[in-house]
This record gives structure tokens, C-alpha cells and sequence, in this order.
């Protein structure tokens, strides 16, 4: 196998963060992690291929344009995953890729008049930008098709060996998918049904209709790269089959991806690496649920893509609504379920969220005035861990486990207003609220919030310095002020207390 290459690792580490996981320095109860695989369309026991470790690859995007909104679902979703499963204490290998070159760049760049790859790089910078932005861990490896060309080649010429390839007479070289006996395994169909499925583009050079290529010769003035059957480019499949196997080896834990993937890129994903390796390409298929949008003259919603016109770009949203909010947004509902996109429900979600922050902030005040106790925090915190696990171990389900994390905030709030949450509970539950968020990434970073919580102390003490010269207009003035800016003080017996609006 072909060493790994430097330039695969992230390659902006002006951009990484430093994620320390509280896997680190808290072994998790044991988990009973069970996934639902597309493969078998059934919720299976997660048993790795090596114990303690964990092989994820998951399908970038095409790089010829900013990155939307439902690209970002599919991103947050297997961020979450590998924090859970680093949680958890597994050694991850996460890789995503970069489709760099295809006929949607080439277009773009021949309008915009610079080469392909320099297009592709830009938006490859971009796109670190703003999953940046959005809380990401950055992935181990992010492979690029370009780069991989060497790899992509030996695939073909092997798929060519192993009799389920064939060379064209303009230079372009096919899967031929009947020699094979089990296609459609992932969506579960026969091949007249994906025949009929209306997604088989014609070409007078395939020998069968669900043929798809593996190599496409050059045409006039189009980049390309020199191959034993003339100069072309890789086709869209065989990319990721060949840098799995690169990345990884021959067969991996979990392939990731939306669900519109499933056919025909992860049909014929499979087919192309079995017809080299003979083994299965991933043990468990994970597929999550589109980003619908209603509205823009459609009477029903549709999948949110570039192709429809219907996108939002992250980096549009993002000038509205702080990253952690999506975030939110996206795990609040079972990754695998369909969502509509509307600036309402991002609203809606901005709020639910502000409820967890508040509650947090305020035991983050509270701690620092609370009444001491000997009582044991841990059989509270116990509890509470044990149902936030319990949540993700049952196929990632961000949404129960957010679930969990309001009921502690019910019960903490209702607790510090009685007076009998101690000390050390609240230290207790700050401590858990930062555990759960290492796996979702959905509050506020403690380092900007430690200044911010200075800031409005010295705003309160200023307004009620204020209050006692009778100066009533101007400490009315700071909250009035402080309310537009989505901050609200509420004056108590213990003095004000700050909150998110």
C-alpha cells in the first residue's frame, strides 16, 4: 500500500483548534454502541474491525463553490460521531475527501478563466473556513482526487485484471456491472429497478446502461493526467474506492455519507473494491437524512443542492446565526430523519439553545456564592451520564441526548431558585455540561464566555452604582441597551444577574 501522503493531514493549522476530550481524563460507562446500517436496514451491535479502533470514512463535497447548508448537516452529524466514539476512548481515523476535479469545476473555472485546480483550491480554503466556524474537528486525512491519481490508476488496472472492467474505444474505461450478481444491496433493488430509476445517464460508449465509468478520456482542453489508456481524469466513483484504500486499507468500520449517495456513488463503491479486494468495502453504512427546503415556486419540499438552485450557503447563515446554533439545529433531530431548512426554525432553534446557555451561565454564577455540603454529587451526575449515553450508544441520537441536558436544566434552575443546590452539585453539573458538550459542540466557548462574564459583572456593578446616585435614567439606559444587544438583567433579592436573551 502507497505511503500516506503529508498533504492529506490538514493542511490549515491556523484554522484547527485544540480539542481536548473528556474521554482524556473520564472513562465513560461501558457502551453498548449499536448502529443502523443501511447495508442490512437494521440497528446492529457496533464491533469494531481492530479492537479500540475505529476506521470512518466519510464522502466530502465537489469543490467548486461554498459549501450550503445541507452539506453542513452531513459534516456536523459525522463530527459528532467521531467525538462520540473518541468519547467512548476509540483510537479514530476519520478521513473526507475532496472531490477536486470533475465537470462541475472544469465549467466554473472555464467561466471564470483560472485553471481547475486553482479553483478548487480556493474553495477548499473556504470550506475550512467555515466548517471551522461551525465547532468542527478538523478529520485525520482529507484526500483530494488530484492527488490521488496514482492510486486511482492501479484500482482500474486491477478492476481491468480481475475481468470486471473494459477499455472503450475513445479511451475511456467501465465498470461492467454484469459481471457482477448482487448489485443494488444498498438501496435494496434489482437491476431492472435501477435501471428504471431514471438516475443512469446514457453513453454510446458503455456496453450496458448501469455500466459507470472508472476512467474518462480527455476531451480538447480539458485537465487531465496521462494513463495506459490515454489522457483523462478519474471518474466520480472509483476516487473514494481508491482512497479508502489508501487512506485505510482494504475494509473499514463505518462509511459515511447523505442519503442521496446511496445510489449509484455507494452501489458502485462497493462493486469497484470488491473487485479487487474480494472483501467487503465497510461493515456499517451510515446515511443521514436530507436538508429539505419548501418555498422558491416548489409545492413540496425538495432536497436542498446547487443542481435546484435552492441552497444556502454556511457562510451566508453564519452572518446571522452564531455557528453553535446550527449546530444545534442539526442534533436536535435524529440524524437519519428529513429536516426542512427555514430561518424560523433556525430561530426557533437559537432560542431552545439560549435556554441551555442561560442555565449555564447561571450555575456558572451560582458556584461562586453557592452554600458548601459533604452530600456526594456523583450518584446525580451519575444518572444523568448514564442517559446521555445511553442516548447516543442507541444510533447516535443527538436529539434524546439534548433531550437529557434540558432536564438537567429544569431541574438545576429549579434548584438554585429554592436555594438547595450546594456548591459542589453545581460545580458537579458544570463539570457534566462540558462533558456532554465535548461530544456536540453546541455551547458557548469557556474562554470567551469567562471574558464576557467579566464584562457584564463590571456592567452591573457600574448600573447599580448608578441606581444609588438616583441616576435612574442612565442604569436604565444600560439594560435597555444591553436588551437590544440580546442580554437581559433581572434585578433579584442577591443582587442582578445577567442572561441571554
Amino acid at each position: 500500500m502507497p505511503p500516506l501522503r503529508d498533504v492529506w493531514v490538514f493542511p490549515y493549522p491556523d484554522l484547527r483548534k485544540d480539542f481536548v476530550f473528556i474521554s482524556e481524563r473520564y472513562r465513560p460507562p461501558i457502551s453498548l454502541l449499536r448502529i443502523h446500517n443501511t447495508l442490512t436496514d437494521s440497528v446492529e451491535e457496533f464491533s469494531p474491525i481492530v479492537p479500540g479502533k475505529v476506521s470512518m470514512y466519510v464522502c466530502g463535497v465537489t469543490v467548486y463553490d461554498d459549501i450550503h447548508m445541507g452539506h453542513a448537516r452531513s459534516i456536523i452529524v459525522f463530527d459528532a460521531v467521531a467525538r462520540y466514539l473518541r468519547y467512548l476512548g476509540y483510537d479514530v481515523t476519520h478521513v473526507t475527501n475532496f472531490t477536486d476535479v470533475d465537470d462541475k469545476i472544469i465549467r466554473r473555472s472555464a467561466e471564470e478563466g483560472v485553471e481547475p485546480l486553482e479553483l478548487s483550491a480556493r474553495y477548499i480554503k473556504r470550506y475550512f473556513e467555515d466548517v471551522s466556524r461551525l465547532g468542527v474537528v478538523p478529520a485525520t486525512m482529507y484526500p483530494k482526487a488530484s492527488e490521488s491519481i496514482g492510486d486511482i490508476i492501479s484500482m482500474i488496472e486491477e478492476i481491468i485484471a480481475n475481468g470486471f472492467g473494459y477499455a472503450a474505444a475513445d479511451g475511456s474505461v467501465y465498470f461492467d456491472v454484469s459481471k457482477v450478481e448482487n448489485y443494488g444491496r444498498l438501496t435494496n433493488q434489482t437491476v431492472d429497478q435501477l435501471q428504471s430509476s431514471g438516475r443512469i445517464a446514457d453513453d454510446p460508449n458503455k456496453r450496458g446502461p448501469l455500466d459507470f465509468a472508472l476512467w474518462k478520456a480527455a476531451k480538447p482542453g480539458e485537465i487531465s493526467w496521462d494513463s495506459p489508456w490515454g489522457p483523462g481524469r478519474p471518474g466520480w466513483h472509483i476516487e473514494c474506492s481508491a482512497m479508502i484504500r489508501s487512506c485505510m486499507g482494504e475494509q473499514i468500520d463505518i462509511h459515511g455519507g447523505g442519503n442521496d449517495l446511496i445510489f449509484p456513488h455507494h452501489e458502485d463503491e462497493i462493486l469497484q473494491t470488491e473487485a479487487v479486494t474480494g472483501k467487503p468495502l465497510a461493515n456499517y453504512w451510515m446515511h443521514n437524512g436530507m436538508l429539505q427546503v419548501k418555498g422558491h415556486g416548489m409545492s413540496k419540499e425538495e432536497k436542498m443542492s446547487k443542481s435546484l438552485g435552492n441552497f444556502f450557503t454556511v457562510r451566508d447563515v453564519l452572518q446571522k446565526f452564531d455557528g453553535r446554533t446550527v449546530r444545534f439545529y442539526f442534533l436536535n433531530t435524529h440524524y437519519m430523519s428529513p429536516l426542512v431548512y427555514g430561518e424560523d426554525m433556525l430561530a426557533e432553534a437559537d432560542a431552545a439553545r439560549g435556554r441551555l446557555v442561560n442555565n449555564y451561565r447561571e450555575l456558572q454564577s451560582y458556584a461562586k456564592t453557592a452554600p458548601s455540603s459533604t452530600a456526594d454529587p456523583s450518584a446525580t451526575v451519575e444518572e444523568y451520564r448514564a442517559r446521555f449515553c445511553a442516548a447516543m450508544d442507541e444510533d447516535f441520537n443527538t436529539r434524546e441526548a439534548i433531550a437529557v441536558m434540558f432536564e438537567m436544566a429544569r431541574a438545576t434552575n429549579k434548584s438554585m431558585a429554592d436555594g438547595t443546590l450546594s456548591r459542589e452539585e453545581a460545580e458537579a453539573m458544570l463539570t457534566l455540561i462540558g462533558e456532554f458538550d465535548s461530544i456536540l459542540g453546541i455551547m458557548p466557548e469557556d474562554t470567551k464566555d469567562e471574558g464576557l462574564d467579566e464584562i457584564m459583572g463590571i456592567l452591573i456593578d457600574l448600573r447599580k452604582e448608578l441606581r444609588s446616585r438616583k441616576m435612574y435614567d442612565l442604569s436604565d439606559l444600560i439594560r435597555d441597551r444591553l436588551k437590544e444587544a440580546g442580554f437581559v438583567l433581572e434585578d433579584s433579592a442577591e443582587g442582578a444577574k445577567w442572561k441571554r436573551a
